[in-house]
């Protein structure tokens, strides 16, 4: 059967308006399904928050015009966010449409968290409470608990020592409880049947190990001369000598600040100060790092009892077995702190 000129004409008239329609509608599904955030960021959402909530986040998070186009979309499918809660990633590049995806289908994202060189359980509180939605007070309240310090073989005083600086990943919205449950399992996986036995052979336990090695950090910025400091206090500890550590002094002082430690400074009273009280502070002074705490287990054996800052300023040490050269190595360091007007 032929088809006439007027069909053919209707029916090119039926496609245009066909692939017009369709044209307009890519258009207009395109800010949503193709134009992509401008940056990365983070939406937090708390149980309860409006639309207008979500809208604000990511507006600070992301771009205003992403904002919109995602509450848009968020109205015409009618999609209720008040019970969603959790940190919900947005890439650069990413839609509309799948942050909505996202949020619909209540994807909550794991933050990352990476802390090192960190001294304080205040400094470590602090990061958290910045980080995930529980707050700083919380979590310290969580590590000065006796109770919940003893489920994990802890006291107050021990519990950084099972913080060990790393890369995480956990949800937004995680109790302070269910984070310290996940860092202690990682605690108990670093500390693996070698390092314990090696912790046996000096005769101290892990923790103490920890004690030490958090000393021998904060004396010491020199990887490669970790090991030697943390023999000279092995030397000292088991020898029933005082580690007589200048770190502990600035610890229970609160000051690491200061530059020169001075003799009234090593005669303040404190559990701490290893001038004034014999063996082992309670705790660790600072966050030691798992490479640190390895210096230790493998300190290389030498009979130093004696170590000094070296006067140059390289932020290495004299070391002495001798008392009468190590006041000299003292004398030329402070020497130096004089001619450098450092009190």
């Amino acid at each position: 059967m032929k088809i006439g000129n007027k069909e053919i004409s209707r029916r090119k008239v039926v496609v245009l308006a066909v692939v017009a329609a369709a044209a307009v509608l890519v258009a207009l599904a395109a800010p949503y399904t193709m134009v992509g955030a401008p940056g990365d960021g983070v939406v937090k959402l708390r149980k309860g928050s409006s639309v207008e909530a979500v809208r604000d986040s990511i507006a600070a998070q992301v771009d205003v015009a992403f904002a919109d186009r995602v509450v848009t979309l968020l109205n015409l499918i009618g999609c209720d966010v008040s019970e969603r809660q959790g940190a919900y990633v947005v890439n650069k590049g990413d839609s509309p449409l799948r942050l909505v995806r996202m949020l619909r289908n209540g994807s909550s994202s794991g933050i990352k968290f990476t802390f090192n060189n960190i001294r304080t359980a205040d400094e470590w509180t602090t990061l958290v409470g910045e980080k995930f939605m529980m707050t700083k007070d919380e979590m310290s309240k969580a590590l000065s608990d006796p109770k919940l310090c003893a489920k994990y073989g802890m006291t107050p005083e021990t519990m950084v020592g099972m913080l060990l600086p790393d890369s995480y990943e956990f949800y937004w919205d995680i109790a302070p409880e269910q984070m310290l449950d996940y860092m202690k399992e990682y605690y108990d996986k670093f500390w693996t049947d070698g390092r314990q036995a090696k912790a046996k052979n000096l005769g101290l336990t892990p923790m103490e190990i920890e004690i030490i090695a958090s000393i021998v950090e904060e004396e010491t910025a020199k990887a490669d001369e970790r090991g030697k400091v943390a023999r000279l206090y092995l030397n000292r500890y088991q020898s029933g000598m005082p580690l007589q550590a200048d770190p502990t002094v600035k610890f229970a002082l609160g000051d690491f600040a200061i530059k020169r430690i001075t003799v009234p400074m090593t005669r303040v009273q404190s559990p701490y100060n290893t001038y004034q009280v014999k063996g082992l502070p309670p705790g660790p002074i600072r966050l030691p790092e798992k490479s640190t705490i390895d210096a230790v287990l493998d300190a290389p054996t030498h009979n130093y009892m004696y170590m000094c800052a070296k006067e140059d300023f390289s932020g290495y040490h004299n070391f002495s077995t001798d008392y009468n050269e190590h006041l000299a190595n003292a004398r030329r360091y402070q020497d130096a702190l004089n001619a450098r007007g450092i009190k």
